[in-house]
């Protein structure tokens, strides 16, 4: 299986820390996985991702994209290449749905034909019917709508890797569980790698291939959902997984 991410001896520490925000990481994500990086404020799991599209530079170690390393690549052209999802979603306001979506195409120069037609192919995707919403305005939509006009953005250009920095913090938990679902069925049918940062033990079991779990700015366990319920690598996962197996149905 080709390796989509890899990390060696990572490390990441800044100017005003005292401890490193990332201490000594290494690991592997394969192609086409949904791994989930699980774990508390300050752990380290967002510095860790914003390093993979060089928002973060690393104070040592390598970090490859696919076999690249990614120091030897152009900043932008990485990022072109890699979707990005956070939980503010930052869509433009004074842009409409469609002009959202077609932002990194048209940096691409894409014809206007194939953005029209890769717009609305997104929209169905993400369950948004494209004659209703490609001409409404971020202010028009809902919460759960403008987080699923986010994420058609960040598939736009066909990325390779989609970095998902806690998506569904802010979306109450109805529409929460409606788009993890929604998530999964695009990642199965899209094949793309995915990662997907979270502090909730239930959204990383539920959607990871793997979890990645992370304290202190060190891996504590990297297993699929189920090897870290049924077999915790450590007292702190233990103790996280002993709150929330109870009535986890899918992990039965």
């Amino acid at each position: 299986m080709e390796i989509a991410v890899e990390f060696k001896d990572v490390t990441k520490k800044f100017p005003q820390g005292v401890k490193n925000a990332v201490n000594h990481v290494s690991f592997q994500i394969r192609a086409g996985e949904l791994v989930t990086i699980l774990g508390t404020s300050g752990c380290g799991k967002t510095t860790l991702m914003k390093m993979v599209n060089r928002l973060y530079e690393p104070t040592s170690g390598e970090i490859f994209i696919f076999g690249e390393n990614i120091r030897q690549k152009d900043p932008v052209k990485l990022r072109q290449g890699i979707g990005y999802v956070i939980q503010q979603i930052g869509l433009f306001p004074h842009m409409t749905v469609a002009k959202n979506i077609a932002v990194v195409p048209e940096i691409l120069n894409w014809e206007k034909e194939s953005i029209e037609s890769r717009t609305h192919e997104l929209l169905r995707m993400v369950n948004l019917d494209p004659e209703e919403f490609c001409s409404r305005y971020p202010a028009q939509l809902s919460g759960g709508q403008q987080q699923r006009v986010g994420l058609a953005r960040a598939l736009a250009a066909d990325p390779k890797i989609m970095l998902l920095d806690e998506p569904f913090g802010a979306i109450d938990a109805i529409n929460r569980g409606k788009l993890q679902d929604e998530l999964l069925s695009i990642h199965q049918s899209s094949q793309k790698t995915f990662l997907f940062v979270t502090h909730d033990i239930t959204e990383a079991l539920k959607l990871g291939t793997r979890v990645l779990i992370m304290d202190q700015g060190e891996i504590k366990q990297f297993a699929p959902p189920r090897e870290i319920v049924n077999n915790p690598a450590n007292e702190y996962v233990a103790s996280l997984m002993k709150s929330v197996v109870e009535g986890l149905e899918f992990l039965k």
